[in-house]
């Protein structure tokens, strides 16, 4: 179970950029809806949004429709689930670097590269890197949860559910030490570098290209850890 487990570590690392590199972005984009200010760090709300809407969705319609092709009472089983969610998580990335290429290009146009302002791209154009990792949650986070307490042995079912709760400290700690080797790098011989103070003149796209090429990585090496996986036999 250590492998499957492990992989889960990277999905946590992109699920930390919500509370860091979305807000930052956000930041720089355009907050305001005619007279009111939408706090950056408030679009966090769609991705609970996301939650609440897909767990019924995925329950009364996905289920259905998957049981039709798969045979299994479920849908699809707890390994299968989860890889769903992290192929969405690399799709989440590439909506935020998408995102960041377009306001970085309004940057270059308005000329407001070497100004630290907000460029005039509306921060709703975050909602579908929200919504989307709102949906791998839905398919990884709760998936991996059933999966450990599914195939843990009977006496460890608490501890393995509450184990695979680890991989979320581990994915902030990932993402901090991510963040860490790019800075170091990339302002190497006083360039900007990708995440400077000033957004405007760096790249952010390139570090969210950076966690979806990781991501992708990440999901590879699950798919081989899943189809080598022996399920527990039920007695």
């Amino acid at each position: 179970m250590f492998p499957i487990w492990a992989t889960g570590i990277v999905f946590a690392a992109v699920l930390a950029q919500m509370s860091t590199m979305f807000v930052e972005q956000g930041m720089m984009m355009d907050t305001s809806i005619g007279s009111f200010t939408i706090p950056p760090a408030s679009l966090s709300t769609f991705d609970i949004i996301s939650v609440i809407l897909c767990v019924p969705v995925y329950d009364s319609v996905i289920v259905h429709i998957a049981r039709k092709f798969t045979g299994k009472d479920r849908g699809f089983s707890q390994l299968q689930r989860m890889g769903i969610g992290l192929i969405l998580s690399v799709l989440c990335m590439m909506a935020a670097a998408i995102v960041e290429i377009k306001r970085l290009q309004l940057a270059r146009e308005l000329g407001l590269v070497d100004q630290s302002v907000a460029v005039p791209l509306s921060i709703l154009w975050q909602i579908p890197q929200y919504f989307l990792f709102g949906a791998a949650e839905v398919f990884t986070s709760i998936g991996q949860l059933e999966f450990f307490y599914d195939e843990s042995p009977d006496a460890m079912r608490s501890f393995c559910s509450a184990w695979s709760l680890v991989t979320t400290s581990l994915g902030n700690y990932l993402s901090s030490f991510i963040l860490t080797v790019v800075t170091y790098f990339t302002t190497d011989g006083g360039k900007p570098g990708w995440i400077p103070d000033n957004l405007n003149e760096g790249h952010l796209d390139y570090f969210f290209w950076l966690l979806a090429g990781l991501s992708f990585f990440n999901l590879l090496v699950y798919v081989v850890c899943a189809k080598n996986y022996k399920q527990k036999k039920t007695s």
